[in-house]
């Protein structure tokens, strides 16, 4: 029954990632009820987030939402922070920074809410690469360590830096996760922190829900993912808090 669950929040999981974040605050607490600590937990889940990405980025692909180059780019400082995160151990204590990003991903929802032409697609006519390049080491960082709530700095730095609409910047975001989580798996397989039978299991359910975000995405368009992303960046920042 507990893997039927697993099975089902993979589901629930995949789609929020694609289309907005936080499908990892789902999974994580569900996979430590199979008697997993937090460490292996987070572990396990890297199989189902690589799943699911490799499914997104070829339904973003094929609806030609994704901006391959600037991915790549992007990707570079990305996947070096995501291993150093996974390798480095975190001075902050847990409980102090799981507030420190609540109270970061609140700030995030009130951009949302008072700024909603960002999320629509702004050109950049010059692009600060020294900040992108900062922002996306850190965001890998973060990634590599924790990952839960990862997809929501990727998708704020991305609307602020790139100018990318919700549609694409979603695309951008699951394109350079594909390419750091398997790097951030491989540490973790190799020191004993995966529970693979746990892991696909939950990475076939996030694969048929990351095919229906990255569909649900592309159909709906900027207005519906913005306030799906809203309640899931309130939802996400209050749990973080409590």
């Amino acid at each position: 029954m507990l893997y039927f669950l697993v099975f089902l929040s993979g589901i629930a999981s995949g789609f929020l990632n694609v289309v907005g974040g936080g499908g990892s605050l789902i999974t994580l607490p569900l996979l430590t009820l199979l008697g997993m600590d937090l460490s292996i937990a987070n572990g396990t889940n890297r199989i189902a987030i690589l799943m699911q990405n490799i499914t997104a980025v070829r339904s973003f692909y094929k609806d030609k939402v994704l901006p391959v180059k600037l991915s790549l780019l992007c990707a570079i400082p990305a996947t070096i922070g995501s291993i150093a995160g996974t390798y480095v151990v975190v001075n902050i204590p847990q409980t102090l920074l799981k507030k420190i990003v609540g109270v970061l991903l609140l700030v995030m929802a009130f951009f949302i809410i008072a700024k909603p032409s960002m999320w629509s697609g702004q050109k950049k006519e010059r692009l600060n690469v020294a900040l992108i390049v900062l922002a996306f080491f850190g965001i890998g960082f973060y990634g590599g360590f924790i990952q839960a709530g990862v997809g929501f700095f990727f998708v704020f730095f991305t609307a602020v830096l790139l100018g990318l609409d919700l549609v694409r910047n979603n695309a951008l975001k699951v394109f350079i996760v594909l390419l750091y989580t398997p790097f951030s798996l491989l540490i973790f397989l190799l020191n004993g922190k995966v529970q693979p039978l746990a892991g696909v299991i939950l990475g076939a359910g996030s694969m048929i829900g990351a095919q229906l975000g990255a569909k649900f995405a592309v159909k709906k368009g900027v207005n519906w993912l913005r306030y799906i992303l809203l309640a899931t960046v309130v939802a996400s920042g209050v749990s973080y808090l409590i």
